[in-house]
């Protein structure tokens, strides 16, 4: 175990617990910027750190209170798990043929990381229209919640994981408030505690298969893991009793602000 990285860990999930932005769009810059990781190594190991912490916010939101649409967690799963196995095959391909996928990975990060910084600025304010949408948990199902038809709904559903599965498996970014953002626009009559399960259920799987995908591509380390868990789980549960404490709408803005220059940084370079 590394007291620094576990350091780090509790740090993030003292961030995480209290703004409840997703720990991959803070996680893996630091291990980039501040432990000098490699970018592929950092998304690998973050991806099955992401995969074991969401496991136990599911059974929170499904066991206890009953949040997740399972079918909208399936059409999600439909566009996101097949691309995400299409881009673990292309960057083995390229590691095969001896491309540097250094670069295409710092780049993606970027771009997940400036995505995920708007997505917390606007989060918000979807949150709040959302609220006052809202129907009765009887009524407020897959298909009178949704902002299209039926079909076009499970369309743009698929096509968002598609999206998702790409982002997430590059750079270990999205799942979280990218994913949250876009159920809030597809689904605007959902309850915000049903888009947030459901967004958990959909990324264990997809960070399941991305993180065990780049662990065959060798993009893994297991101290790093071990030291992160250790440090991240009593960060969340304090940062979760905190957050009723902090103003998110202090926090939130920073927190954006700081992706906004990383992302930047990581396009640029």
């Amino acid at each position: 175990m590394n007291l620094m990285y576990s350091l780090s860990g509790f740090a993030v999930g003292l961030l995480v617990g209290i703004t409840g932005v997703g720990g991959g769009s803070l996680m893996t810059p630091l291990l980039v910027f501040l432990f000098g990781f490699k970018p592929a190594v950092a998304v690998g190991t973050d991806l099955l750190y992401a995969s074991i912490t969401k496991t136990a916010g599911v059974f929170v939101h499904h066991g206890k209170h009953g949040s997740v649409d399972w079918k909208i967690v399936g059409w999600l799963g439909l566009g996101s798990l097949p691309f995400a196995g299409a881009t673990l095959y292309v960057l083995k391909n390229l590691m095969a043929v001896g491309k540097e996928t250094t670069g295409a990975i710092t780049f993606t990060l970027g771009v997940a990381l400036l995505l995920t910084a708007c997505a917390l600025l606007v989060r918000s304010l979807l949150l709040r229209k959302a609220a006052k949408q809202q129907i009765d948990d009887d009524h407020s199902t897959q298909e009178n919640s949704g902002r299209f038809s039926p079909r076009w709904e499970k369309i743009a559903t698929v096509l968002t994981g598609a999206v998702l599965g790409v982002l997430v498996t590059l750079s270990s970014v999205g799942a979280g408030a990218l994913g949250t953002v876009a159920l809030l626009f597809l689904y605007p009559r959902m309850s915000t505690l049903k888009v947030v399960g459901t967004d958990l259920a959909h990324a264990i799987p997809l960070t399941a298969v991305a993180g065990l995908g780049h662990l065959s591509l060798g993009n893994f380390d297991l101290d790093l893991l071990i030291s992160l868990l250790l440090g991240s789980v009593p960060g969340i549960w304090i940062g979760s009793h905190l957050s009723a404490k902090i103003p998110e709408h202090v926090l939130r803005p920073v927190l954006a602000t700081l992706l906004l220059v990383i992302g930047t940084k990581f396009v640029l370079q």
